[in-house]
């Protein structure tokens, strides 16, 4: 079986275009590898991956066509996904980006985009988050599920990764705390997209953003925008844009190091490294400013 040849014929019974002899490998992140392919009159971007990630990629196309709904900021379109041999892909449509663009209308964009709600958080399916598997089972009550679905599972998970006792201990006994970091605050289900950080995003030539790789799901908005602060941050006019939109609790600048004790963790779980440590560290300054 002829990888290329079966995701060019699913191209073209998708859209009727054409591709090109040729790709243009552009690598791709800590995960998956992509390729641009040349149709006549319209490009696409492929990400392929091991077979058994089918449903990673199927849960991403899931996501970026609920994002997609709001009519808010920008994603790339999905196209089609399947597998073929020993290997899994998505196809999106190609965009031109760049690094700069109109951060303040991208702020007020995605304020616009958390005022999407459901009654509960979570999501209707699982996902992931890098290569971790992200649950998503919907639950009424937000502290519950950070609780247990996000810090209770990643932990778990760092447990068996070799984790030392500590990271357990501080774990646990934030798990038990967390209601401390709540008191007076009562997010609504905002749909997220889950793992915004600054290689997740760009502008087009217009100035417009485009957001991409989302792990979806329903929960607290601060969890998106403590993200955009974890590696590098957004900019002023980013924040800007989104306060003018939708001002923040002031209890945000505590929780932040809450939600992006997650991602932490997960870094923990998929790189190993000084990820422990830098959780360890996340994890006694939350606990210092609740006791």
């Amino acid at each position: 079986m002829n990888l290329w040849r079966d995701i060019n014929d699913h191209i073209e019974r998708k859209t009727g275009v054409q591709i090109r002899d040729g790709r243009d490998d552009i690598g791709g992140g800590c995960i998956n590898q992509a390729v641009r392919l040349k149709g006549e009159g319209r490009d696409f971007f492929v990400k392929f991956n091991a077979a058994k990630f089918a449903e990673m990629f199927v849960a991403e196309a899931e996501g970026l066509r609920e994002l997609a709904a709001t009519r808010t900021v920008r994603v790339p379109e999905p196209v089609c996904w399947g597998v073929a041999g020993d290997m899994a892909y998505l196809v999106l449509d190609y965009l031109e980006m760049r690094s700069t663009g109109n951060a303040a209308a991208f702020g007020k964009q995605l304020a616009t985009l958390h005022r999407t709600t459901q009654a509960q958080f979570g999501w209707h399916r699982d996902n992931t988050i890098g290569a971790t598997v992200q649950i998503n089972t919907p639950c009424a009550d937000w502290i519950s599920f950070w609780r247990e679905r996000r810090l209770g599972f990643q932990l778990a998970l760092a447990r068996s990764n070799g984790g030392g006792r500590e990271l357990q201990r501080l774990g646990e006994t934030l798990m038990i705390e967390l209601q401390g970091f709540f008191d007076g605050y009562r997010p609504q289900p905002s749909l997220l997209h889950g793992d915004l950080w600054s290689g997740n995003h760009g502008y087009l030539a217009d100035g417009a953003a485009v957001i991409f790789d989302p792990a979806v799901y329903y929960g607290d908005r601060e969890a998106d925008l403590a993200m955009t602060e974890l590696f590098g941050g957004y900019g002023a006019e980013f924040y800007a844009g989104y306060r003018d939109a939708w001002p923040v609790d002031e209890g945000y600048a505590t929780r932040k190091t809450l939600y992006n004790l997650y991602h932490i963790i997960n870094h923990f779980n998929l790189f190993g490294g000084g990820y422990e440590r830098q959780a360890l560290d996340m994890l006694r300054r939350l606990l210092a400013q609740i006791r």
